[in-house]
């Protein structure tokens, strides 16, 4: 593994030490590739996937703020309908900006506490 991908992983432990999701606030965690987002509410304790959200195989066009955005809106919705409004959010590793960001305020606009 080449050092920028041991940075991330270290980030992405450092935070998984602190940040655990339980059933009154599971953890919305999120992972940013360069061609697609994937968002998922996990519940630590039992170790469930509450909902799940990505881009892979959709036909969203625009760019990967954009797509961000659609993310954090659908992932919003999804954890309606399965009896969700609060969570903790896992960043994995990356600093909270750009499309991290973008994911993060659509989800709090629709309806979705952290």
């Amino acid at each position: 593994m080449n050092n920028t991908l041991q940075q991330l992983q270290r980030r992405r432990d450092r935070v998984r030490a602190r940040v655990t999701g339980t059933a009154e606030r599971p953890r919305l965690s999120v992972k940013i590739t360069l061609r697609h987002i994937v968002a998922q509410i996990i519940d630590d304790t039992t170790g469930r996937t509450l909902a799940y959200v990505t881009t892979v195989k959709q036909d969203r066009k625009g760019s990967m703020t954009d797509k961000a955005m659609w993310v954090g809106e659908q992932i919003a919705a999804k954890a309606k309908t399965a009896k969700v409004q609060k969570v903790v959010f896992d960043r994995g590793g990356r600093i909270y900006h750009g499309r991290l960001h973008a994911l993060a305020e659509a989800a709090r606009k629709a309806g979705l506490e952290f």
